[in-house]
């Protein structure tokens, strides 16, 4: 892609835009930026006239940011903190001899990956790796990773999605809730306290009874949580039972702090891929790390054994 020369202000006007609508004030950003109030006010000229529209509009001592700087400003505080990120990034890969950027779902990432990882390092103590969550596919061309863990359809623009696993889940539930309510059927789940649900899956309780063959009511009712981690933490905490895949809960079941209420799990109609840009397919770090992954996946037995 090329990109107009014209059309990109310099990095240090933006950081002066940015400074200066933070403190309403040329003077204290001049300060802060060890500049001379005069060089901040010609920068700030500079790119009003460079975009065609007044950033500030200037009241007594003070100037405050246009309806334009409003709508302009998180746009620059974005591409200042990826600039940031992307020298932080190289540094930190120009001090090892090499270094691996992954994408991966939050829960998955924190609950599944991070306890693993530290095997992966132990094979390849050469290699820095960074880790940053990702819940839904981005452009591999603006945020520059090597590679993706991707839960849904092997579908992403510009890459290669593949398969890793597919996804079981479990109906659980804290010792004490189970406990204080008689469950004996898969019926009386839905009668015996609320049900968790995760907002991205509203629909996995009913297809949940649907396959156990229950009949529910209102299978859709209960507490709703953004990620699976809320639904873990509020399956612990005891506000309700909850479907979770075991391998999040891996802990928590050795423990019992979760219990499995019935051992009847549902297969999901989504799955788990390692998305690999196109422009990296060769990437030889990006293979060892697949090839570690789906031992992991094999060993641990997340799904059936097979891995193409």
């Amino acid at each position: 892609m090329k990109l107009s020369r014209r059309l990109i202000p310099d990095i240090d006007i933006l950081q002066t835009f940015e400074c200066a609508a933070r403190h309403g004030s040329f003077t204290q950003a001049a300060k802060e930026l060890n500049l001379t109030q005069s060089a901040v006010s010609r920068q700030m000229s500079e790119l009003e006239g460079q975009i065609g529209v007044l950033l500030f509009e200037r009241i007594r001592q003070r100037v405050v940011l246009s309806d334009a700087g409003q709508k302009f400003l998180p746009e620059v505080r974005r591409l200042l903190g990826l600039t940031e990120e992307t020298m932080l990034r190289a540094m930190a890969a120009s001090q090892s001899a090499s270094s691996l950027s992954i994408a991966t779902l939050p829960t998955f990432g924190s609950r599944w990956l991070m306890p693993r990882l530290p095997d992966f390092l132990r094979r390849h103590p050469e290699m820095a790796v960074s880790v940053a969550s990702r819940s839904e596919p981005f452009d591999f061309e603006e945020e520059p990773f090597d590679l993706a863990i991707h839960y849904g359809q092997p579908v992403w623009a510009h890459a290669t999605c593949t398969y890793l696993c597919s996804e079981l889940i479990v109906p659980v539930g804290g010792p004490e809730l189970r406990a204080a309510n008689p469950i004996k059927t898969p019926s009386d789940l839905a009668r015996s306290g609320p049900l968790l649900h995760l907002s991205a899956r509203p629909k996995a309780w009913a297809s949940w009874f649907e396959t156990v063959q229950a009949e529910i009511a209102s299978p859709y009712k209960g507490h709703r949580f953004e990620h699976f981690s809320m639904v873990i933490e509020a399956a612990l905490a005891g506000l309700g039972f909850a479907l979770l895949p075991r391998y999040l809960i891996e802990q928590e079941l050795a423990s019992e702090r979760l219990l499995v209420l019935f051992d009847q799990p549902l297969r999901t109609e989504n799955s788990y891929y390692l998305v690999v840009p196109d422009h990296k397919k060769e990437n030889a770090l990006a293979q060892n790390f697949f090839a570690w992954i789906a031992e992991q996946v094999k060993d641990r037995q997340m799904a059936p054994p097979i891995i193409r």
